[in-house]
C-alpha cells in the first residue's frame, strides 16, 4: 500500500490479466514515482487517465509516461496534473496531448521533458512554462510534432535547456530568453529561413551547438561567457567575438563549408586549455599565432586522424606553436594510410613545448 516507486511496462496480455493489473493500479497507487511504458499496450486511454489521476491525488513526485498505444486518442492527462503541488519531475514521450488550462500552477516542478508530444495549440507550450515558476531543467524534442508556429522559451530561473528541431519540423521561429541558464544544447536541423533570437546568457558555462543556419553569429554572440563549447554545425562563422572564459573546445565538423571555423575559434579564445577536434577542414594557416597557443593550450585531442596532407598541416602547426602544450593525443585511423608512416611524420615535427607528449591511439584496437 506504500510502494514508493512503480515502473509498469504494458504489453499484450489476456483480458483477465488486464483486469488484475487495472484493479491493482486503481487501488494501491500511493507512490512517489510512477513510470508508465505504454508503447504497445491494450489499456484504453481512459484507464491511463484514471491511473494518473489517482497517482496525482497521492502527492506524486515523479511521473514518466511513454505512450503510443492510441495515437488517435492522445488525451490521457487529467486536468489535475496541471494543479499538482507535489510533482517535481514530469517526463512525457509520444502521442500525448498537452492542453494546459488557464489559471493553474505546478509550483514544485523543477524538471520537464517533452518528446514528440501533441500541443493543443500554439500557446500550449508557453502556457505550460509560465505555470512552472521554479523550473530548472527543460528538454524539448519536436520530432513528429505538428506546426508549432513560433517556439518561445521564456523561463527566468532555468539552468539547463535542450532543444531538438528535426529537418522537417514546421516552425516559424525560435526565441529563447533564459538569463540564468548554465547548460544549453540546441540541435536545429530545419533549413527553412526562420528567425532565431537567442537572448544573452551571462551565466552560461557549457553549450552544445548543432544548427542548420546560414551562420552562427546570432547564437555565438549570446554565449560569450561559455567555458565548455561543442560545435557540430556545418555553418559559416566569420569570427569577431572573443571568448575570454572558454577553456574547453570540441569541434565535430568535417566539411569545406566550415573551412575557417577552427582558425576563427582559436583566434577568439585566448584562454583555451583543451581542444578536441574531429573531422577535416581546409586549413588556412593564421597570419599571427593565436594567443591561446602561445599562453594557455595544454591539451589537444584529435579523433579520426587519417594522415591526409591538410590534417598533417593542422597537427604539425599545433605542435610547432603551442608553447604550453602538455599532451597531444592523435587517434589514428590507419585504413587509408599506414600507421607507422603517420607516426613518423608527426614525431619528426618540431615542438614549441619541449615537455609535450605525443600520444597516438589506434582506433582499430
Amino acid at each position: 500500500m506504500w510502494l514508493p516507486k512503480l515502473e509498469f511496462i504494458g504489453r499484450d496480455c489476456s483480458l483477465s490479466e488486464c483486469e488484475n493489473i487495472r484493479y491493482f493500479l486503481e487501488r494501491n497507487l500511493a507512490i512517489e514515482s510512477f513510470r508508465l511504458n505504454l508503447a504497445h499496450s491494450p489499456f484504453k486511454p481512459e484507464d491511463v487517465k484514471l491511473w494518473v489521476l489517482v497517482a496525482i491525488s497521492h502527492y506524486l513526485r515523479e511521473l514518466d509516461i511513454l505512450y503510443h498505444a492510441y495515437p488517435d486518442k492522445p488525451n490521457i492527462l487529467p486536468r489535475s496534473l496541471y494543479t499538482s503541488k507535489s510533482l517535481v519531475t514530469l517526463n512525457l514521450e509520444g502521442k500525448i496531448l498537452l492542453d494546459v488550462p488557464r489559471m493553474v500552477s505546478m509550483s514544485s516542478l523543477t524538471t520537464l521533458q517533452l518528446r514528440e508530444v501533441i500541443y493543443f495549440d500554439g500557446e500550449s507550450l508557453g502556457r505550460l512554462l509560465s505555470i512552472c515558476p521554479i523550473l530548472k531543467d527543460l528538454l524539448l524534442d519536436f520530432s513528429d510534432t505538428h506546426n508549432m508556429g513560433m517556439i518561445t522559451v521564456i523561463v527566468p530561473y532555468l539552468q539547463s535547456l535542450s532543444i531538438y528541431i528535426p529537418y522537417d519540423g514546421l516552425i516559424d521561429g525560435l526565441k529563447v530568453d533564459t538569463p540564468s541558464l548554465k547548460y544549453f544544447k540546441i540541435e536545429n536541423y530545419n533549413d527553412e529561413n526562420h528567425s532565431c533570437l537567442i537572448e544573452d546568457m551571462p551565466k552560461l558555462e557549457e553549450a552544445y551547438v548543432d544548427v542548420f543556419l546560414p551562420d552562427l553569429e546570432s547564437l555565438i554572440g549570446s554565449i560569450l561567457s561559455i567555458k565548455r563549447l561543442t560545435i557540430a554545425s556545418e555553418a559559416v562563422y566569420v569570427g569577431g567575438f572573443v571568448f575570454n572564459d572558454l577553456e574547453h573546445l570540441k569541434l565535430c565538423v568535417g566539411s569545406d563549408y566550415a573551412a575557417n571555423l577552427l582558425v576563427r575559434l582559436l583566434e577568439g579564445s585566448p584562454n583555451l586549455r583543451v581542444n578536441k577536434y574531429g573531422g577535416m577542414v581546409c586549413w588556412n594557416q593564421p597570419i599571427n599565432v593565436p594567443d591561446c597557443l602561445l599562453s594557455s593550450l595544454q591539451t589537444f585531442n584529435w579523433l579520426g586522424y587519417l594522415g591526409r596532407p591538410v590534417e598533417r598541416d593542422v597537427a604539425v602547426y599545433i605542435l610547432e606553436n603551442a608553447c604550453r602544450l602538455k599532451t597531444a593525443t592523435i587517434s589514428v585511423d590507419d585504413s587509408h594510410n599506414p600507421k607507422l608512416e603517420m607516426i613518423k611524420e608527426l614525431s619528426l615535427a618540431s615542438r614549441a613545448s619541449t615537455t609535450s607528449q605525443l600520444i597516438l591511439v589506434d582506433e582499430s584496437d
